[in-house]
C-alpha cells in the first residue's frame, strides 16, 4: 500500500475526506480581502491543532468550501463545527462589522473521489 492518499497509523490505513460548506446568512457578499486571508489563517491553525490535512479550499463572495483528509476518529459535524465555528468566531472577534450570521450544510453522497472534490473547489470561479 503506498498510496500517498492514505494517513497511516498504528494498525490502520484510512483515507477520509470531508467536503464543508458554510455560507453567511442571507448570502451576504462579506467574504473578500482581508476577511478571506484572515479566514485562511484560521482555517490553516485549526487544521494543525486537529491534525487535518487541506487539500482543497476556496471562499467566494457569498460562501466557503474546504475540502479536509481526517483522521477516522473525527466526526463530521465535530469536524465542521471546529471548522465552522472557531473561525467565525475568530472572524467576529476581529472584525466586528461581520455581525452574527449562521448557515452551515453538510452532506454525504456515497464515495466521489477527492480529484473531483478538488477540480470542483478549484473550478467554482468559472462558473460564477
Amino acid at each position: 500500500m503506498s498510496d500517498p492518499c492514505l494517513r497511516r497509523s498504528a494498525g490502520c490505513a484510512s483515507s477520509l475526506g470531508l467536503h464543508v460548506v458554510w455560507r453567511p446568512k442571507h448570502r451576504l457578499g462579506l467574504l473578500g480581502g482581508r476577511v478571506t486571508a484572515r479566514l485562511n489563517e484560521l482555517l490553516d491553525e485549526i487544521a494543525g491543532e486537529n491534525d487535518w490535512q487541506i487539500l482543497a479550499r476556496e471562499a467566494m463572495p457569498d460562501h466557503v468550501r474546504i475540502f479536509l483528509q481526517v483522521r477516522p476518529c473525527d466526526s463530521p459535524a465535530e469536524v465542521a463545527r471546529q471548522v465552522k465555528g472557531r473561525s467565525i468566531q475568530a472572524l467576529r472577534a476581529r472584525l466586528a462589522w461581520l455581525g452574527r450570521r449562521r448557515a452551515l450544510f453538510g452532506a454525504s453522497a456515497g464515495y466521489v473521489s477527492e480529484q473531483t472534490v478538488r477540480r470542483y473547489i478549484e473550478h467554482q470561479w468559472d462558473a460564477a
